[in-house]
């Protein structure tokens, strides 16, 4: 029996697969190694062109290792706190505050009063020595006989002009006839600067007289 020439309808299939396999993947392989040559190309492109930029700083150099000595142990100290005595305070209230000053009340402007009017007003005045209106020698007889003595009070009226008018007798002497004699000589014989009214305008008025008797010398 001839081997040689006999062959398997399987097996060649599956050759014919695994021949197809391995050529897909080589083509694969292919195309995924240009691919990245093509990259690569238009990478080096682009460096070409690119604008180169600064270097950065240089970065400080690291600090020393640490020292494999351990650090020396922390002293502790307990401090036992110490409490002070109480220490008296006199609290000091403050002061009250001052009261606000009082407003300041100003016045209401007063006009001045008007001066009073002028007052010319004056009582009567005697003219002449009033010692002459009645003298011993006006002693009535009688009252000589009589020895009578005193004083005789009177009131007289004066007019503008200045004369008496008339005579009261406010005080007796204690004799009538002295009376009688010291009004009838005063109407007689006084006269006087007429009395003024506050205008200056002479008027009436009243005067008061008295008059002494004395009993004349023999």
């Amino acid at each position: 029996m001839a081997y040689g020439d006999t062959v398997d309808p399987k097996s060649r299939v599956f050759s014919i697969i695994l021949v197809g396999f391995f050529t897909f993947a080589l083509g694969l392989v292919l195309a995924k190694s240009l691919d990245i040559d093509a990259v690569k190309q238009i990478v080096r492109k682009l460096d070409v062109v690119q604008i180169e930029e600064p270097p950065p700083p240089e970065e400080p150099p690291p600090p020393p290792p640490p020292n494999d000595v351990p650090p020396p142990p922390t002293r502790v100290e307990v401090v036992t706190p110490t409490i002070a005595p109480p220490v008296s305070t006199n609290v000091v209230a403050p002061p009250p505050p001052a009261a606000p000053p009082p407003p300041v009340v100003v016045p209401p402007v007063v006009a001045p009063p008007a001066p009073p009017p002028r007052d010319d007003s004056r009582p009567a005045r005697p003219r002449g020595n009033e010692s002459s209106w009645v003298t011993t020698d006006d002693y009535p007889p009688s009252a000589i006989r009589e020895e009578a003595q005193g004083v005789t009070s009177t009131r007289l009226q004066v007019s503008a002009e200045g004369r008496v008018t008339s005579c009261e007798v406010t005080g007796s002497s204690g004799n009538s006839a002295l009376d009688q004699a010291a009004c009838r000589n005063l109407q007689r014989r006084a006269r006087f600067e007429p009395a003024l009214d506050r205008a200056g305008n002479p008027t009436s008025s009243v005067y008061t007289k008295r008059v002494r008797w004395v009993l004349p010398e023999r």
